[in-house]
């Protein structure tokens, strides 16, 4: 027994001074440290000074950077990659917090990384976190709760018009056209997204008004169904 004590011993001595794992890890380390630093570096590139953030002046020099507009849905996807609780604005943190994930140090690592990041939140288990984000993003008051009808139409083409266009140019017109709504809440949104992704369309078959839809959705589907007579 004394003897199997004894290796066990020897054993967890050499694993812990193992000079192979010991110059792994540092350099690991190393690696991170700086890539951690160039990641600071490319962040104050496009800080104001003044705010200790990057702003909606910087984010414009970064969209022309990366060559993207700054309306393009995938700084949206960038803003939820970081978690960006303030439209327009990136903290430090949430810079390090998304860039580190997406492995970008630099610019043209950043451009490279658009694509994968676009086609990870397309991927139907972050899609539905990323739509919901999209309307708390533009929460841009304290205790706001909804948005503009003219925004939520904006937001509508921007988040859901590629995949879904015939059904976001139909409830566009209709959200522009009717009077009893002025503002959106998530409740709402979170129905269009029902929506798009359950209704046939453009028939509305499988659309039952006596099931759990947002009463502006039952009226739109009214108004929709009188016009196909």
């Amino acid at each position: 027994m004394p003897r199997t004590s004894s290796k066990k011993g020897l054993t967890g001595s050499a694993a812990s001074t193992n000079p192979a794992a010991d110059l792994f890890r540092s350099a690991s380390s190393k690696a991170a440290s700086k890539e951690l630093e160039r990641i600071d570096q490319l962040f104050h590139t496009y800080a104001s000074s003044s705010s200790g953030m990057i702003d909606p002046e910087g984010i414009e020099f970064l969209c022309s950077d990366l060559e993207v507009e700054h309306t393009d849905v995938r700084i949206l996807m960038l803003a939820w990659k970081m978690q960006s609780e303030k439209q327009g604005y990136f903290s430090l943190n949430e810079w390090r917090k998304g860039l580190k994930a997406l492995r970008a140090d630099t610019v043209q690592k950043l451009k490279k990384a658009l694509p994968e990041l676009e086609k990870e939140v397309r991927r139907p288990s972050n899609f539905v976190d990323f739509y919901s984000y999209a309307f708390q993003y533009c929460l841009t008051e304290e205790k706001q709760k909804s948005i503009d009808i003219e925004s939520i139409c904006l937001l509508l083409d921007l988040v859901l018009g590629s995949q879904f266009r015939p059904q976001v140019d139909a409830l566009i017109q209709y959200l522009r056209t009717q009077v009893d709504y002025k503002v959106i809440n998530m409740d709402q949104w979170m129905g269009f997204f029902r929506f798009v992704n359950e209704i046939s369309f453009p028939d509305l078959s499988n659309y039952d008004s006596t099931l759990a839809w947002p009463l502006i959705l039952d009226n739109f589907v009214e108004l929709m169904r009188e016009k196909q007579g």
